[in-house]
Formats: structure tokens, C-alpha cells, sequence
């Protein structure tokens, strides 16, 4: 028997989820194509009588946030992978498979989510505010739909890669699904807001623009459910299907 601790989402919940997933991509794709959100939001960060980011190299911003704090992010993150694996080598006795399914995501989650995000960024034409001209860089100001001029390099700045080392904390909320999914989505929810923080933390010293860090939750949102699925339904669909060449006991009768 299947234990309710790691029953599925249904078939009706995933298709919601997956009708959230386009909404919120088309959303995303219509604030940054048909509105100034972001270089409103980048003024007003920017300093135009210096023509700088005041919090650029602020202590908070930079040290802190962006060295400190990803640091932390990445042990806790290396520290799931590491008891994931261990458990896998020599499992605990005392952990449920809910439990055991729960490390699993996390882990995955800490690793895939900051991946995925680094490997988009790199394919993207995307430039960070500071380096526009607008902000007092070379580059010129390129929407996400639109063709970037000849002759000027990709950016490499979409998704937001830092937000990402924070919101594959959004992976927590497993632990609780799904017997208790008001609070799993409560903890998910929670942990989303704390990599927009750091995204947000960002974007005031003029390293990414809005879009960028909700692009980066856009594809935590995304994998995080997926990685719970494969460990779940997928596992269970590949057992039922792995061979086995020993004959049950009620066949050699």
C-alpha cells in the first residue's frame, strides 16, 4: 500500500499548477514588454547627479547580502545534498519516507534551482541596469522581446542568478505536503518572499531589474513542484516498470 504521506498532487491540482505557471509567465512577459516597471523602479535607485547606485557597495547590499548571506545559503544547501546522500548510502531508520522524500526535494532543489537559473542567464542578451547607458554603462536599454543592435555583447543578466541561491528555499514547504497543505504553501510562500528579498536587495545596487528576480521565482515555482513529482509519481511509475527476475512465490505454487 501506497502511504498517504507521499500521495501526489491530483491530476486537476497539477493542471493548476500548470495553468498558474503560464499565467505567471505571461504576466512577467507583459510587465516587461509593455511597461516602464523596471526602469522606474531602477531610477529610482539611481542617484543622477552622481550617476551611481548609492547602495551599489553599501555594506548591506553588497557584503552582507550578496557575500555573507549566499555563503550561508550554499552551506545549508551543500548541507541537504550531503544528508541526502548519506541517507541514500545508510538510511535513517528512524525517517518516514515522507521525511526521506522531503530531504530528497530539498536537495535537488538547492542544486537544480541555482543551476537552471545560471545556465538561462548565460544564454540570455539581458544587461544589468548599471551597465546601460542609461545608468552610465555602454549598453543600450533591450526589452526581453526585442532584437539586441548589432555589434553589441549579450549581458548575461536574466534571470536574477543571486535571488536564485535563496529561493530554492521555497522546497521547505515539502515537508509538509500533503497532509498539511495550507502550511506547506504558507512555508513556500514565506521562503519566496525571502529570495525576492534578496533579489530585491539586488536590484537597489543596480544589478538586475524586477523582471529578473521574478523570473527567477517564476523558475523556482516551476522546478521545485516538478522535482517533487519526479520523486513521487515518477518513482513510484519506474518501479512499476523496473524488471525483476525473481519469480513471486504464488507463481512457483
Amino acid at each position: 500500500m501506497k502511504s498517504d504521506a507521499l500521495a501526489v498532487p491530483g491530476q486537476r491540482l497539477t493542471w493548476r499548477w500548470a495553468g498558474s505557471l503560464v499565467l505567471s509567465a505571461l504576466l512577467i512577459l507583459w510587465l516587461g514588454n509593455n511597461t516602464d516597471i523596471d526602469l522606474k523602479l531602477a531610477d529610482a535607485a539611481f542617484d543622477a547627479a552622481t550617476r551611481t547606485f548609492p547602495l551599489q557597495h553599501a555594506w548591506i547590499a553588497e557584503q552582507f547580502n550578496h557575500v555573507w548571506l549566499k555563503a550561508l545559503l550554499s552551506v545549508l544547501g551543500a548541507g541537504a545534498v550531503v544528508l541526502a546522500l548519506w541517507d541514500r548510502w545508510r538510511p535513517y531508520r528512524g525517517w518516514t519516507e515522507a521525511r526521506r522524500v522531503g530531504v530528497r526535494v530539498v536537495a535537488m532543489s538547492a542544486v537544480l534551482v541555482p543551476t537552471v537559473t545560471s545556465l538561462l542567464k548565460h544564454a540570455s542578451a539581458s544587461h544589468c541596469p548599471w551597465d546601460l547607458q542609461r545608468y552610465g554603462g555602454t549598453a543600450p536599454y533591450v526589452r526581453l522581446l526585442e532584437w539586441m543592435p548589432g555589434g553589441v555583447h549579450a549581458g548575461h543578466c536574466l534571470p536574477a542568478g543571486h535571488a536564485s541561491s535563496a529561493l530554492w528555499l521555497v522546497s521547505l514547504g515539502v515537508f509538509w505536503w500533503p497532509r498539511r497543505p495550507r502550511t506547506a504553501l504558507a512555508v513556500a510562500g514565506a521562503m519566496l518572499w525571502v529570495g525576492l528579498a534578496v533579489g530585491w536587495m539586488q536590484q537597489l545596487r543596480g544589478a538586475h531589474f524586477l523582471t529578473h528576480t521574478l523570473w527567477s521565482a517564476w523558475v523556482a515555482c516551476a522546478l521545485v513542484p516538478a522535482i517533487y513529482i519526479v520523486n513521487t509519481r515518477g518513482l513510484a511509475l519506474w518501479q512499476s516498470f523496473r524488471y525483476s527476475s525473481v519469480p513471486h512465490s504464488d507463481a512457483l505454487s
